[in-house]
């Protein structure tokens, strides 16, 4: 479970990173650093979705299984 914890402010550390530079910029488009904490940000939200979706699938059989033998 430390990973879930470690996971989540990765996340609003990110956004808040994001947030910082598309304040008074010229030219978000062109900005290289920009552009790779958004690709951070995805690929840490991607994480999170497909765990998510994996702990759902994992229960949702086992609750399935649960209801049928009762």
């Amino acid at each position: 479970m430390s990973k879930k914890r470690a996971a989540e402010p990765e996340e609003a550390k990110l956004k808040k990173k994001i947030a910082a530079k598309l304040t008074d910029h010229k030219n978000p488009q062109g900005d290289t650093t920009l552009r790779s904490l958004k690709k951070r940000l995805k690929r840490e939200q991607r994480k999170r979705r497909a765990l998510a979706q994996r702990r759902k699938r994992a229960a949702g059989s086992k609750a399935e299984a649960a209801t049928a033998s009762s």
